[in-house]
């Protein structure tokens, strides 16, 4: 691994040597922005400020969409693109896996003696809106112990199209059949109860200032701002935490069952330690890049992210890929074209 990275690393800085300052545009999920973000500053490092990336962090449904109408380089999505989204592409477009993340369920509970644990069928009760208070009788059946207040429940939601909402969704469908027939999952649902707010940011910031909320973002996110979360309970009967062990324990299969184009869930997934809300990110490109310099460019830059990026991670609370899936993911960026030719020697 190690002589892989200096050797991409030497590569990428001999590749961008000889080439004008290539400025790449991105736009989408922010689940994934804060670890992108490490990414592109890195990267700007490694090829002497050659390669500039400018990314706008809308949610996933904005990335998508503005990757179909072409007014950006790449798209970053937290939920594969469905077959009738592919379908209204230009051109054949590549799922990429960059980086693992967990969904998290925050709260704010005044005074709560320690943390909040949620069934499956707790949680979706809560966001159908048939768990209305905090002391409801199933919060306090798998909460004992817990001073759980005489407090409504203000549920939260993104407002805007996201892969939060889609992997967070995903989840409830594949726990609830109740939640799959009367909502089902999305980057943008019809949600039964609750306030939208905009962004991981927006479900934050409205968490953290209202008493009694519960919501959900991606893991650094909460981290971040200091909010609990909650211990959820997985397929095995396990209450985990959304420490990257147990995300990448929901991956560990992963490799094996993916399909050819990479677009996979992982959620709910088997093992004893597996944290149930967990998922890949992707950025998403055209196989066909219509300018030669700037589709080399983002195939050296994504190469990378999957090299010598993996290492900035785990220190913004992402899981690195499994190797596995790392691989596949490379064979894919070695895919990309140019007038029908690779852009990259193999």
């Amino acid at each position: 691994m190690k002589k892989l990275l200096i050797a991409t690393t030497a590569l990428l800085g001999l590749a961008s040597a000889g080439l004008a300052q290539v400025n790449l545009t991105g736009a989408g999920a922010t689940f994934p922005f804060p670890v992108l973000s490490k990414y592109f500053d890195e990267y700007l490092k490694v090829t002497n400020n050659q390669v500039r990336v400018n990314y706008q962090s809308i949610g996933s449904g904005g990335g998508i969409r503005q990757l179909l109408e072409q007014t950006v380089d790449f798209g970053a999505s937290d939920a594969p693109m469905t077959d009738e989204q592919l379908a209204q592409a230009p051109g054949k477009i590549l799922h990429i896996p960059t980086v693992l993340g967990a969904v998290v369920v925050v709260y704010n509970i005044p005074g709560l003696n320690g943390s909040l644990k949620l069934s499956p069928e707790t949680l979706t009760a809560i966001y159908l809106g048939e768990v209305r208070q905090w002391d409801d009788a199933r919060l306090k059946a798998e909460n004992p112990g817990l001073n759980l207040p005489d407090t409504p429940i203000a549920v939260v939601h993104r407002s805007d199209g996201s892969g939060t909402t889609y992997v967070f969704t995903d989840y409830l469908s594949a726990v609830s059949p109740a939640w799959k027939s009367r909502v089902g999952k999305g980057t943008s649902v019809s949600w039964p109860v609750g306030i939208g707010a905009k962004g991981n940011e927006g479900v934050t910031g409205q968490v953290k200032q209202t008493p009694g909320a519960i919501g959900y973002v991606e893991v650094a996110y909460a981290v971040q701002n200091r909010l609990p979360t909650a211990l959820l309970r997985n397929r095995a009967g396990n209450y985990v935490e959304p420490k990257l062990e147990n995300i990448t324990a929901a991956a560990a299969g992963a490799a094996s069952t993916m399909p050819d184009d990479l677009r996979v869930s992982i959620v709910d997934a088997p093992g004893a330690n597996s944290y149930p809300i967990s998922a890949f990110t992707y950025i998403l490109v055209y196989q066909e890049q219509k300018n030669q310099a700037k589709g080399r460019s983002l195939a050296e830059f994504l190469l990378w992210a999957l090299d010598e990026g993996q290492t900035y991670a785990t220190d913004l609370h992402y899981a690195p890929l499994p190797d596995a899936v790392r691989e596949k993911a490379r064979a894919k960026v070695k895919a990309m074209t140019y007038q029908g030719k690779p852009l990259l020697e193999n």
